[in-house]
C-alpha cells in the first residue's frame, strides 16, 4: 500500500459521483424491470466490456483457474448478497436513514481492517478522521431521522448489506497480486452467474423475453448505464484504489456518494443546494484527508 497521491483523491470523487448517479438510474430502470433482474443484468451488462478490455490487452481471465473459489466467493459476498438485502431494504426506510445506514461502511471498515490486515490498524488518527466523515453526513441527514418498529428489520438489512462490501474487500485484498482487470472480470462473471438462477426463480424474468414486455427506452438506457459505468467501470476504479490505498481509504466513498447525490439533485432535478450540504462536504474532506495522513502512523 502506497502513500496516496491526487491521483487517488481524483479516483475516489469520480467512484463517488458513478454510484451516486447510479440512485437516479435504478430508481428509472424499476419503472420497467424487478429489482433482483436489474441487479443480475447491470452485473452481466458490467462484466462485457471489462471482459473485451481483458481481451485487449491480453490479459488472462481467471474465473475459472484453482482460485474460482475466490473470485466466486467475492462475487456472492461483494455483489449477490448486499444488492439483494440493499434493494429489499430500502423499500420501507427514508432515503436519509438509508444514506446514514449505508455511510457505517467506514466505520465498518476500520475496525474490519484492525484485526483482519497487517497495514491498517486503528490509530487515534485515523478514527477521528472516520468519525468526522460520519458526523458529516449524520449532520447532512439529520433532519426527520426514524426507526420504529415497522422499519428496523429493513434498517438492519441495509445495514447489515453495507458490511458485506467490506468483508468483500477484504476478501479482494487477499488477491491484490492479480492485475485489476483480471479480478474485476472473474467477480463480475460469477456475479452473473449467482445471481441469473435467482433472479429467474424470484422475478420470473423470462416474461421479459416475451413480445408483450416493452421496457422504455429511458429504462434500458439507465440499465445500460448502470452496467457499463456503475459496476463494470466503478469496480474497476473501486479495485484500484483497495489495491492501492488500502480498505479504509477506499470505504471512504461512502461519505462522498450522498454529498454527490444532493449535487446531482441540484444540476439535474435543480433541488437546493443548502449550507447543511457545503458544511458536510467540508466535513467530509478534512475526514478523508486526516484517514490518509493517520494510515501513515505505524503502531508497533
Amino acid at each position: 500500500m502506497r502513500e496516496s497521491k491526487s491521483l487517488d483523491y481524483f479516483l475516489l470523487t469520480i467512484l463517488a459521483i458513478i454510484w451516486a448517479s447510479a440512485f437516479f438510474n435504478i430508481k428509472i430502470a424499476t419503472d420497467s424491470f424487478p429489482a433482483l433482474t436489474i441487479a443480475f443484468l447491470r452485473i452481466f451488462l458490467g462484466a462485457i466490456p471489462v471482459i473485451l478490455l481483458c481481451y485487449i490487452k491480453k490479459i488472462k481471465i481467471e474465473a475459472f483457474s484453482k482460485d474460482w473459489y475466490w473470485f466466486a466467493a467475492i462475487g456472492f459476498i461483494n455483489l449477490v448478497i448486499p444488492f439483494y438485502l440493499i434493494a429489499y431494504g430500502i423499500k420501507n426506510v427514508q432515503s436519509n436513514l438509508a444514506a446514514i445506514l449505508m455511510a457505517s461502511t467506514p466505520l465498518t471498515a476500520a475496525a474490519l481492517a484492525h484485526f483482519f490486515t497487517k497495514n491498517e490498524k486503528i490509530n487515534l488518527v485515523k478514527s477521528l478522521g472516520v468519525l468526522i466523515g460520519f458526523s458529516g453526513i449524520v449532520f447532512l441527514f439529520s433532519d426527520n431521522i426514524l426507526i420504529n418498529e415497522n422499519n428496523i428489520f429493513s434498517a438492519f438489512l441495509i445495514l447489515f448489506g453495507s458490511c458485506f462490501y467490506v468483508v468483500g474487500g477484504l476478501l479482494t485484498l487477499k488477491i491484490s497480486n492479480k492485475e485489476n482487470e483480471n479480478v474485476t472480470a472473474s467477480i463480475l462473471i460469477w456475479g452473473s452467474l449467482i445471481l441469473f438462477p435467482i433472479s429467474i426463480f424470484v422475478d420470473k424474468s423470462w416474461n421479459l423475453i416475451f413480445p408483450t414486455f416493452t421496457p422504455s427506452l429511458a429504462s434500458s438506457l439507465s440499465l445500460l448505464y448502470l452496467g457499463v459505468f456503475s459496476t463494470g467501470i466503478a469496480w474497476m476504479l473501486r479495485f484500484y484504489i483497495l489495491k492501492h490505498n488500502g480498505l479504509v481509504f477506499q470505504a471512504q466513498v461512502a461519505y462522498l456518494i450522498p454529498i454527490f447525490g444532493v449535487i446531482l439533485g441540484f444540476l439535474i432535478l435543480n433541488e437546493a443546494i443548502t449550507s447543511k450540504v457545503i458544511i458536510s462536504l467540508i466535513a467530509v474532506i478534512i475526514g478523508i484527508y486526516i484517514v490518509k495522513k493517520g494510515s501513515k502512523i505505524k503502531i508497533v
